[in-house]
């Protein structure tokens, strides 16, 4: 039986519960791991304005996908380590769970939390070298987690079927004081057969 977990970190900084302002997607990746060698079709269903894919996304990515993660596009002919793509879109996200983090601390969050939610090191380590030149100078950052309001702004169509879909997305925005907000509990990821892993996330300023 297959199994579909959807997951998504989200980590908005501000003090209200809801946040509806235009959001950019910063950096979503999405790995491909079948269990052979496999001719993988992927479309993405974004609510809102692509402003960069790469390799170029031409109405979907068609890639040659590896056990290892590597990936050979088939318009191009070369070697990807992932899918990538960004954009713009309105939404609403659920502020009410949570965690406040201090900026100096946000590399073992990351480590932590990304570990938990089912990141190898590999995909943890190359979220956190994105990330934390841009977070650990804050003061603080307020960190929650989203679930709808994201797969339903962005949904992947992949083919064939995975296994099992592991999607995080952080959002964040920096803190000049500690607040307090009601802990969130993760869920935790098993991989089962073809898995997808999608990473990414946006500030809020």
């Amino acid at each position: 039986m297959k199994k579909y977990i959807l997951m998504f970190l989200v980590g908005i900084l501000c003090f209200v519960f809801v946040s509806c302002d235009p959001v950019a997607y910063d950096k979503p990746v999405i790995y491909l791991y079948p269990m052979e060698e496999t001719e993988v079709s992927v479309k993405l269903h974004f609510n809102g304005s692509l402003d960069c894919t790469y390799p170029a996304y031409n109405d979907g990515w068609n890639v040659t996908a590896f056990p290892d993660g590597r990936l050979i596009n088939k318009a191009d002919g070369r070697e990807y380590s992932y899918l990538f793509w960004e954009g713009v879109s309105d939404v609403e996200y659920d502020m009410s769970k949570g965690f406040v983090v201090r900026g100096e601390d946000t590399a073992a969050f990351l480590q932590e939390k990304l570990e938990y939610l089912g990141l190898t090191p590999r995909e943890y380590n190359e979220f956190i070298v994105f990330w934390l030149p841009l977070m650990q100078s804050n003061r603080y950052n307020l960190i929650t987690f989203q679930e709808d309001a994201y797969t339903d702004n962005a949904v992947l169509d992949i083919t064939p079927q995975p296994d099992s879909i592991l999607r995080i997305f952080m959002v964040y925005k920096p803190l000049d004081e500690h607040t307090e907000i009601e802990e969130q509990i993760l869920p935790t990821f098993t991989r089962q057969g073809f898995t997808v892993v999608e990473w990414g996330g946006t500030c809020l300023k």
